[in-house]
This record gives structure tokens, C-alpha cells and sequence, in this order.
């Protein structure tokens, strides 16, 4: 048994063929086939059986690659580790966040991470609350960048920062000539929100039930520049970041689509945070990441890097 046919099996048991398994690992197809029959002699059972023309995984096959998906990460982990180790500048950062945040946090704090270290390469992933979590959990992901602590017992989060929330009606909408409201006062209407599991949707609910009311979800999205544009469109207000170029004063900029008003009768903000596992020692470029991110975002005072 080697890495190169655990690997193999790997690529077979996700789906690839024997024979496209085979051109990656640059051996034949029949010299593959055996060194996979060999495999299962070793373990001591019949890993694939096969179903027409595709090879399946057995029971056995499925638990044994749930112990070779962990070492091949472990493996690989620890090959880059060595590395960063012998060139500390060089690296890789396995990196989640938020959707919301990929249009402006992110991008400030990996092009100004890679200012200073420009060897060290991103892997970035895209995901909900739940699912930035379970990056982390899963070994997918070295960091997360998320609106809120997971509450993970595994998990360690550190704040970043605080993001103004503010709710943003139609040009048209009967309060777009004001610079503050209370949530209160659109209880009645139709809200654009998130669909459930991202961070900014519980957030929502939470401040609607804290000024007395369940909000009336008219549309779901999954990303916040989709809400912009429903809510630019006239179909109901939302919850949002203010976009990069608004202002809360309608004079200022009269040809925006969308008004964005301070919340007087709510807190409306979010959390912004970093977090790792716990129980993780985090590769050297990563551990610089965090520190980059802490540093950029101290003396913020709470608001984001962006206008407010």
C-alpha cells in the first residue's frame, strides 16, 4: 500500500473512472486495476463492486475512505507545513467567509496581507454560516471569516469588527426622503432577506421580533447584491450593509436606487470575526493571516472598513 494508490482509490471512489485514475497517477489502466485488487486483499474486504459499467463502494469502501480522506489531508497537511517551516514566507491559507464579505472585507485583507508576503498563495471558499463552520470541522479550511461566533466548543472565534446594518427601501418608498426610522415603522411591509442558514437572515429576525413584529418575507436570495437589486426594483425593503458607494443622505447622490436609513429603535449591526479550530496549530502563513486581519481591523471603533 502507498499514497499513490490510496489516492487512486480516492479518485475512483468519488467517481473517475479506473482509466482517467490511472492517466492522472501516469500508470495503465490494468497496472491500476491490480495495485486496487491488491488494496482490497490487504484490508481484508471487497471495496468497490461493480454496477454496469461504474465501480461502487461497498459498506467496507465507504468507511475505509473515511480513514483514507483523513490521512491524505493529514499527509498534506503536513508536507505544506514542512514547507512553510523551511520558507516561513511562502504558504498557503486555506481560507472561508461569508458571501457578504467577499466584495470588500476579504479582498482588503488578502491584497494587503499579500503586500507584505506575496509568495504565500489563497485557497478561498464561499459559504453560509453553517457551512463555513463545517470547513473548519471538515479540514477544508484553515481560517473562517464569519458575521458571528459558531458557538462551537471546537471552535475559537475573535472579533474583527462591528457592521452597521441598515435598512434599505426604494427610491420611491414613502421614507426614502428620511435619514432615520425606526424598524417599527415598516412592520406592515414585505421584506427581502436571505434565505435561511446565512447569518445576516437570523439577524434579521432577531432585530424585527426586537421592535415587536415577525418579519413578512416577500423573497429569499443567497446573495446581498440580488436583495439590492429586488429592493432597488421597488419588491420591499431589507436588512443590508450599506453598498460601497451610498450614502444615508438622499441629497447627496438623488439618482441611487436605493435609500439606505439609520435604525434608531434597534441595535442594527453585526459581528465580524475570525476562527480556527481550537485544537489546530495553525501553519505559519495562516497564523500571520490572523494577526493581518486583528491588526488591520484594531482602532476601527466598531465600524467597518468601509463608509459607514
Amino acid at each position: 500500500m502507498d499514497l499513490q494508490v490510496l489516492r487512486s482509490f480516492q479518485a475512483v471512489a468519488e467517481g473517475v473512472t479506473v482509466t482517467e485514475a490511472a492517466a492522472a497517477a501516469h500508470i495503465t489502466q490494468p497496472a491500476l486495476s491490480r495495485a486496487l485488487n491488491r488494496l482490497e486483499s490487504e484490508i481484508g474486504a471487497e471495496l468497490f463492486q461493480r454496477v454496469g459499467r461504474v465501480l461502487q463502494l461497498t459498506p467496507a469502501g465507504r468507511v475505509f475512505k473515511e480513514y483514507v480522506d483523513t490521512l491524505l489531508d493529514s499527509y498534506d497537511r503536513g508536507r505544506r507545513a514542512v514547507a512553510e517551516v523551511v520558507d516561513p514566507d511562502t504558504g498557503v491559507v486555506s481560507l472561508a467567509f461569508l458571501h457578504t464579505l467577499g466584495t470588500w472585507l476579504v479582498p482588503k485583507l488578502v491584497t494587503g496581507f499579500r503586500q507584505r508576503f506575496a509568495a504565500v498563495r489563497f485557497e478561498l471558499h464561499q459559504a453560509d454560516e453553517n457551512g463555513l463552520t463545517q470547513h473548519l470541522l471538515d479540514s477544508t479550511a484553515d481560517l473562517i471569516i464569519t458575521g458571528k461566533d459558531p458557538g462551537h466548543p471546537l471552535i475559537t472565534w475573535r472579533r474583527l469588527l462591528v457592521e452597521p446594518l441598515w435598512l434599505a427601501v426604494p427610491a420611491r418608498h414613502r421614507l426614502a426622503q428620511r435619514r432615520r426610522v425606526r424598524l417599527a415603522e415598516v412592520a406592515d411591509e414585505q421584506f427581502i432577506v436571505l434565505k435561511p442558514g446565512y447569518g445576516l437572515r437570523s439577524v434579521t429576525e432577531t432585530l424585527c421580533r426586537q421592535a415587536g413584529f415577525s418579519p413578512l418575507v416577500g423573497f429569499e436570495g443567497e446573495e446581498v447584491e440580488t436583495l439590492r437589486g429586488l429592493v432597488a426594483s421597488g419588491l420591499g425593503v431589507s436588512l443590508i450593509p450599506a453598498a460601497p458607494d451610498a450614502t444615508a443622505a438622499p441629497e447627496a447622490n438623488p439618482d441611487l436606487p436605493i435609500r439606505y436609513l439609520r435604525l434608531t429603535d434597534v441595535r442594527a449591526a453585526r459581528d465580524i470575526g475570525v476562527a480556527c479550530l481550537a485544537s489546530r496549530t495553525l501553519p505559519p502563513a495562516a497564523r500571520r493571516f490572523v494577526d493581518h486581519a486583528l491588526n488591520t481591523t484594531a482602532g476601527a471603533g466598531g465600524a467597518p472598513l468601509r463608509h459607514t
